[in-house]
């Protein structure tokens, strides 16, 4: 999305009218979320400076900064202070519209260490799942697809205890090095939904988040 993102941070670009991360968190407080916690490093003053404590959302939001990129992972670690003992983490820069209460609440019905959004029948995003036929998760790679079954749609609810698992003040990736153990360890479940996820990175995901949100 350069060179739009080398001078605001790529959730702040703005889409129908408004910064994506207004969008995202309008979603959230529809659904009953009224906390956010928001993990911000490269140039996340701007995030904080326009959205502030949240007052004008209805929300509460707070703020966690990285002195240096940390990774997926490592940016939790490193947030552990302001976390729940369980917490829904979102990507910064993918809108999906699902029903976030009652993952929640299939999160806490089964009390996995995770449990992860899967997408499954749209096409024509690449699967880098396996769900098993009891909802656990069994496989997850980025690379080489073949033979997966669903998305990760860029949604996840964890357990606060997942994080003794990442090390402190390091980079660390949930993808690579964090959910391969909970899969080994048979703590990651799915939450299968057949609703598109909308990767606003590029200019031709930019172009189909306005035509959903227009």
């Amino acid at each position: 999305m350069r060179p739009a993102t080398e001078t605001i941070p790529k959730p702040m670009i703005p889409v129908c009218g408004k910064p994506f991360l207004q969008h995202q968190l309008e979603l959230l407080r529809r659904n009953g979320t009224d906390r956010v916690l928001l993990l911000v490093s490269y140039l996340g003053e701007q995030i904080e400076q326009f959205f502030g404590n949240g007052e004008n959302l209805k929300m509460k939001l707070s703020y966690a900064y990285e002195p240096s990129p940390l990774g997926t992972g490592g940016a939790l670690r490193n947030a552990q202070g302001n976390l729940e003992d369980d917490f829904v983490v979102l990507n910064g820069d993918t809108y999906l519209d699902i029903d976030y209460a009652a993952l929640v609440a299939d999160f806490r019905r089964w009390q996995p260490s995770a449990t992860i959004v899967a997408g499954r029948g749209w096409v024509p995003v690449v699967n880098n799942l396996v769900v098993a036929g009891d909802g656990r998760v069994t496989a997850y790679r980025k690379r080489h697809p073949e033979g997966m079954t669903h998305t990760d749609s860029g949604a996840i609810v964890l357990s606060r205890q997942v994080l003794t698992q990442i090390p402190e003040h390091k980079v660390c990736s949930l993808e690579e090095e964090i959910f391969p153990r909970l899969i080994q360890q048979g703590e990651m479940r799915a939450w299968t939904t057949s609703e598109p996820f909308f990767d606003m990175g590029s200019p031709e995901g930019l172009r189909a988040l306005e035509q959903k949100l227009a």
